[in-house]
């Protein structure tokens, strides 16, 4: 069964709306971007939510910006178990192919996917941990910090796991060879962020002070 329908008016009224604008605009760019293919400088990975936007919040222009979006911001530990791994293919090409100089992890507040997390590992959400969960399944992989986040401060749970899940990601990360190997020859390095939506503030991670600092 088809089940395509008719793409919305809307839709279509903004691609016009781009088109005759931003790409008119920057028509030599992008017909430079086709020809040239991309060479982005930076591997940013950031949540599904529709509120977190990286190249807005960076002004990033096309072809800066190799992006990967998935529930929670997550990078999996490495696992070459010939399953399905769309994160970690995404990193594979960005660091051995694109031969990114920086992998951002971009985590934000009132993330549904760290609250389902909460929900899940404090025994509030049943529904997700059920094998068929795939969301439940995902964001198994936070509970590392959660269990670690519960163990200093069971207060603000969400909001603490928030940041702690951009340093799990950034743990996994360095469990692949090839990331570690690019790291240490200085050709790679990575960067943990977590921005509020409501205030636009953004704090970085600082592994000198142990701390989230505002940008």
């Amino acid at each position: 069964m088809n089940s395509a329908r008719p793409l919305p008016n809307y839709l279509v009224q903004r691609y016009h709306g781009w088109k005759a604008t931003q790409y008119t605009t920057n028509e030599a760019w992008f017909r430079h971007l086709a020809r040239e293919g991309q060479h982005p400088r930076v591997m940013m990975i950031s949540c599904c939510d529709s509120r977190v936007n990286s190249t807005q919040i960076f002004g990033a222009d096309p072809g800066e910006f190799f992006i990967h979006r998935n529930i929670a911001n997550l990078v999996p530990p490495f696992a070459p178990d010939a399953a399905h791994h769309g994160t970690s293919a995404a990193v594979e090409y960005a660091v051995t192919a694109l031969k990114v100089a920086h992998v951002v992890v971009l985590g934000h507040s009132s993330c549904g996917g760290v609250q389902g997390c909460v929900d899940m590992c404090s025994g509030n959400a049943p529904q997700l941990e059920a094998e068929t969960s795939f969301v439940g399944r995902w964001i198994d992989i936070l509970r590392p910090g959660y269990d670690r986040v519960t163990a200093r401060n069971p207060k603000n749970t969400a909001r603490a796991l928030e940041k702690e899940g951009v340093l799990v990601s950034l743990e996994n990360l360095m469990s692949f060879p090839f990331v570690a190997d690019a790291v240490e020859a200085g050709g790679l390095s990575l960067h943990g962020l977590w921005i509020d939506i409501g205030s636009g503030d953004v704090e970085h991670w600082n592994p000198s002070s142990g701390n989230f600092e505002r940008l």
